[in-house]
This record gives structure tokens, C-alpha cells and sequence, in this order.
């Protein structure tokens, strides 16, 4: 491949999802210069089908780096959830339990496509279709990034790396062997997801145990649902036709929600493994791992949008503090108060994961458990404040 001359930047960021597209903003603000590098097409990555639920601090960081203009106008607040069990619906009321924080349903491809607009009205450089994008150097003073592109070889100078390129990106895996210790559970399900243009079953989400399997009726705006069951994970997809699903949907829910399903043609089905994972540390040298690529939570506590944004308002605080004040002590703190509050997130999702669904060893005595646990659950209010407190969003 011919080889081209470098380009200098102050923060190379490798991804171009939220959290990448977030920190460039968020840099922008202060007059920061950065390149953003993606492996895709600009269309592949709006076309990821992700997220709904976005707790308060997410929409504050949104609205900090100027992007949360349709959010505000689009985005649904929601004050509670709903958990059924036992036949029956029981609403947590987030709101009343919290002082007043909700959370905020508005799907994770809107929020891309917000930021994305914003960057190209700002004139800032994103190249898609990198290939063979590789960081270098930034365990010394000097990194820089090298990717290919129509034949091409470039190279970026830069101060920093922001490694934002998810669980399968080039960041993590540039680590060198026996810096990283990772921690990991895999779960022995997958989530059978479907998309429809029909309105939702309730107005909030509704978390389902049943002895068939968990469900859960989400919603991305009150025209379109998102619904997800509990299958395994050797299930195929072709195998589940739209009537299928939607039958096996409603028979897990208590039936005043299953009546209140919409049905019709499905446009998105999919099935999704669950896992938790966690890469220790965050930061090697000068490069930071950020959201996805450094830690995977399962859905069901709706938090990997949310863990992404928060890694970011951390290291954002760090770099701002970096440029601003020639200080490296928020960089050098990122690591640990990042990880701080996505083991709290990772305990809270594996503890939805493993009050809701059911198990391969759950039997009839775990099923009694589980439904004892959720009535505890919706009739202590100290036990209900926990998970309001978690399911809204832990303080930073």
C-alpha cells in the first residue's frame, strides 16, 4: 500500500457510536481538535439497532454538547416501570422513590444521528470506511494512528487516544498481553427482539417473569414498540415467524397487558446474547477505553448506553482539565472513578438478569424464590428505592 504524510490532531478517537461521536462534541466545546475514525459506513452505523432508555445524566451530557434539541422535543420521560409476576402488574414508581428523576426513552440511533448532524454542521472530520485501523505508541509521549483507505495508508499524529470502538473494536485488543484483566458471565440465553410500527402495550416498560420465560414491552415512541423474549441461545431467528412471537409474547404477560398488544409486521427481529464483562484497567498510557469497548452489561438493566456516556463525562473532565489547566490528575483518575460506578451497574444488570429470567437450574423451587424476591420487591419501599435509585441512575 502507498503510504501517505500525517496528519496531526490533539484526541484520535477510534469509533464513530455515541460515545465516540459524545466526546467529539463534547471536545468541540472547548475547542478541542479531533479525527474520528470508523470502520463502517456512515448508514451501517445508524442502521444499529441499540438502546432506548437514557438515564437524566445522560440527557444533561447530550444537552451539554448542544445536541439534545430533539431529544427534548421526541423524547418520552418516563417516572416508573412496571414488573409482572404472578398474573399480575405491579408499577415501581421511580419518581416518588427518587425525589423526582425519570428517565427518558429516545433509541440510541436517534442519538447518533444527532450527534452525527452536529458534527457535520461543525465541519469536523470523521472518516468512515477506515480499514485496518491501528493505535500506536501510546504507551510513550508520541501516539499517533495508522488506518487504510482507498489504497492508502494514513497516519494521525495525535496528544491521545479515545478507544470508543465497542466490544469487538481494535482498542481493547492493542492492549498488550497481561496489561488487561478481564471479568466475565455469560448468560445461557439469548433476548429474541422485535421492532414494530405499533403502538406500545403500556405506556411505561414492563418487566415480565413467568415460568415460560422473561419478557419485557419497551417502546422506541408511542407509535413504535420494541418487545423482547427470553430464547435460547441456539434458537434461530427464521424459526420465529411474527405470529409465533407474538403469541409467545402474550402468553407471558399478565393479561390485561397482553391484551393491550398491538400486533403487526415486525420490521427489525433479531436475537442477542447476554453477557457481563468487564477490562481492567481503562487507561494504558494514552489510550482510554470508553463504553462498550472496555465493559458489556446485559440489557436488561437498560444501562450500556448509559455506562458509555458516563465513561465519557469522566474522561471528558479529564482532558478538559488536560488542555485547560496542564493537569493530568482527572486522566490518571479516570480508570478507577469510571470503573467505580460500571461495577455498580454490572451488579445492578446481572441482578435484574437474574431476579427475571429463567435459568437452566431455576426448577419450581427458583421460580417460587424469584416470585417471592419481586413481591418483597414491590412492597418494601426500601427494597423498591434501591432499584429506582439504580434504574434512574447512580449519582457520578
Amino acid at each position: 500500500m502507498q503510504g501517505k504524510g500525517s496528519v496531526r490532531t490533539q484526541v484520535a478517537i477510534v469509533g464513530s457510536g455515541p460515545s465516540g461521536l459524545l466526546l467529539g462534541q463534547l471536545l468541540a466545546t472547548i475547542g478541542v481538535e479531533t479525527v474520528i475514525l470508523e470502520r463502517s459506513g456512515r448508514e451501517h452505523v445508524l442502521g444499529r439497532v441499540r438502546a432506548g432508555v437514557l438515564e437524566q445524566g445522560t440527557v444533561d451530557l447530550l444537552g451539554e454538547a448542544g445536541a439534545a434539541q430533539r431529544l427534548h422535543a421526541e423524547g418520552l420521560s418516563h417516572a416508573g416501570i412496571s414488573l409482572a409476576f404472578d398474573g399480575r402488574l405491579h408499577r415501581i414508581d421511580m419518581a416518588a422513590l427518587t425525589g423526582g428523576k425519570h428517565v427518558t426513552v429516545y433509541g440510541q440511533t436517534e442519538v447518533t444521528h444527532d450527534l452525527m448532524d452536529k458534527r457535520e454542521a461543525a465541519g469536523l472530520l470523521s472518516v468512515y470506511e477506515a480499514m485496518n485501523v491501528t493505535p500506536h505508541g501510546f504507551d510513550g509521549e508520541s501516539p499517533f494512528v495508522t488506518y487504510d483507505k482507498d489504497g492508502v495508508t494514513h497516519r494521525i499524529d495525535c496528544d491521545l487516544i479515545a478507544g470508543c470502538d465497542g466490544y469487538h473494536g481494535v482498542s481493547r485488543r492493542s492492549v498488550p498481553e497481561g496489561a488487561l484483566r478481564t471479568f466475565e458471565r455469560q448468560y445461557p440465553f439469548g433476548w429474541l427482539g422485535v421492532l414494530a410500527e405499533v403502538p406500545p402495550a403500556d405506556h411505561e416498560l414492563v418487566y415480565a417473569n413467568h415460568e415460560r420465560g422473561f419478557a419485557l414491552c419497551s417502546m422506541r415512541s408511542p407509535h413504535r414498540s420494541r418487545y423482547y423474549v427470553q430464547c435460547p441461545l441456539d434458537e434461530r431467528v427464521e424459526a420465529w415467524s411474527d405470529d409465533r412471537f407474538w403469541d409467545e409474547l402474550r402468553r407471558r404477560l399478565p393479561p390485561q397487558t397482553a391484551e393491550a398488544v398491538t400486533t403487526g409486521p415486525s420490521f427489525e427481529k433479531s436475537i442477542a446474547p447476554l453477557r457481563s464483562f468487564v477490562a481492567e484497567p481503562m487507561r494504558f498510557g494514552r489510550l482510554f477505553l470508553v463504553g462498550d469497548a472496555a465493559h458489556i452489561v446485559p440489557p436488561t438493566g437498560a444501562k450500556g448506553l448509559n455506562l458509555a456516556a458516563s465513561d465519557v463525562r469522566y474522561l471528558f473532565a479529564g482532558l478538559r482539565e488536560f488542555y485547560r489547566e496542564k493537569s493530568q490528575a482527572g486522566l490518571d483518575a479516570y480508570s478507577a472513578r469510571a470503573l467505580a460506578r460500571v461495577w455498580k451497574a454490572v451488579r445492578f444488570s446481572w441482578w435484574m438478569t437474574t431476579i427475571l429470567h429463567r435459568f437452566p437450574e431455576t426448577g419450581a423451587f427458583g421460580q417460587r424464590i424469584q416470585e417471592a424476591e419481586l413481591d418483597y420487591l414491590v412492597h418494601s419501599s426500601a427494597a423498591s428505592t434501591a432499584l429506582a435509585e439504580n434504574y434512574v441512575g447512580l449519582p457520578y
